[in-house]
């Protein structure tokens, strides 16, 4: 996704670092260049709102769970791959069989 402007900050680095600036995971320095990026760039304004609206949806309604603690590592692995392209498994063949 690009606007097609040329911007300080490239789009796609804005996207691949996108729920490390939601998370405020990252310096502060590192956060201006986001929100200055954002007042250039609607599409990835846009882009971010949309990620913002579905985390706070996420927390309403999961936020009293536990979650466990590989769970992040893993879903970030699975979208890293999505995002290199590279195929997916439908099923993760890492997960222990949930019981009934």
């Amino acid at each position: 996704m690009s606007c097609g402007e040329p911007h300080e900050t490239d789009c796609s680095e804005i996207l691949d670092h996108l729920y490390e600036f939601l998370d405020r995971e990252m310096p502060d320095a590192d956060c201006r260049k986001f929100e200055h990026h954002f007042e250039e760039c609607s599409p990835c304004l846009e882009k971010y709102g949309l990620e913002q609206a579905v985390k706070k949806l996420v927390k309403r309604c999961c936020g009293q769970d536990d979650v466990p603690g590989d769970l992040r590592s893993k879903v970030m692995g699975r979208i890293e791959l999505i995002r290199s392209g590279q195929n997916v498994p439908e099923k993760d063949v890492t997960a222990a069989p949930q019981e009934s």
